[in-house]
């Protein structure tokens, strides 16, 4: 498979901040929706983003909290969203597309992971269905407010889609067998998926589509893990405190990615590529190392099987032309 996964020399790394990627950037005049943009890396987003200029629509599954986390935020405005709830998905879209504004940047940040098995919606997996479905639901949604904009729309993934491809013969774990972490996998490779054939939809209209590795960042999203697992997994001390030896982000770096993508002019003209610190990935190598891209995760052949998968779960597909 021919890949367009190769570094392109952004200068930026690991340790770039969101802030240091928006140098020179003027967002003035943009609207920036960021899903999770309250918590963790996502309010880092929100922060960095409005602090360019950037007007951010902030949909939350508890808008109390949110807006008490960006008070002091200049340009942001709170609405009600529960990705695990389409309902909710679809009347948050509507409430929006009434205000007749367009969409510049979509940057779906919220996701939950390596949570106990639970089923939402008609009894759906709660990772894929929150950390996928509801965002594809989302896009599909706004696409009046997002398609004629030139917009980017910004997936955040993660290095763990590397434990765990698309389950096609049982994605919803219907007949057993649990996994946490492979679940959250399965989400993280829909989450790549989803952006390459979105870019190749969209990309007629000027609408690109990225996917990305945020790094490791102690956040919320980890609120799943008892101290006793990230201290086995290597990232905690007995203390609690963060090890060194984990390369560990801080949210300002984490968000850095997801903020390139959105922003950066080094990326115009590209599209449906998954990146990670500030830079194109390369493919996943051979030995297993969970670096780059699994090849599974971009195939396009892939992708459009889960588009389709996800138009017909969730009953709506505003992008495929007719």
């Amino acid at each position: 498979m021919t890949t367009t996964q190769h570094e392109i020399g952004s200068g930026f790394g690991a340790q770039t901040t969101a802030r240091e990627v928006l140098e020179g950037i003027d967002l003035t005049g943009k609207l920036a929706l960021v899903t999770g943009g309250y918590s963790g890396i996502g309010l880092e987003t929100t922060r960095a983003l409005a602090a360019a200029g950037a007007h951010v629509v902030v949909p939350a599954r508890r808008p109390a909290t949110a807006k008490d986390a960006l008070d002091g935020i200049d340009g942001v405005e709170v609405d009600e969203l529960d990705l695990a709830d389409l309902d909710s998905v679809r009347g948050f879209a509507e409430r929006f597309l009434a205000t007749g504004r367009g969409i510049d940047v979509v940057i779906n940040s919220a996701a939950v992971m390596a949570c106990p098995e639970t089923r939402v919606g008609p009894g759906w997996e709660a990772q894929f269905a929150t950390n996928h479905l509801g965002h594809y639901a989302l896009v599909n949604r706004l696409w009046p407010a997002i398609e004629d904009g030139g917009a980017r729309v910004v997936a955040v993934s993660s290095a763990g889609h590397h434990y765990s491809a698309i389950r096609w013969d049982d994605p919803q774990y219907a007949r057993g067998g649990y996994e946490k972490w492979q679940a959250y996998g399965q989400a993280k490779t829909a989450n790549v998926l989803f952006a390459v054939h979105l870019d190749q939809l969209a990309a007629r209209r000027g609408v690109r589509a990225f996917a990305l590795h945020p790094g490791g960042i102690l956040t919320p999203l980890q609120r799943h893990l008892p101290q006793s697992e990230l201290i086995e997994r290597g990232l905690i001390d007995e203390n609690g405190e963060p090890l060194e030896s984990a390369g560990l982000k801080s949210t300002e770096q984490g968000a850095a990615t997801q903020v390139w993508a959105a922003t950066s002019p080094m990326l115009d003209g590209k599209g449906g590529v998954y990146l990670a610190d500030c830079e194109i990935a390369e493919p996943a190598p051979a030995d297993g190392t969970r670096i780059g891209v699994k090849d599974y995760a971009i195939d396009p052949d892939q992708a459009a099987r889960l588009w389709t998968l996800s138009a017909e779960l969730t009953g709506v597909d505003a992008v495929t032309p007719r």
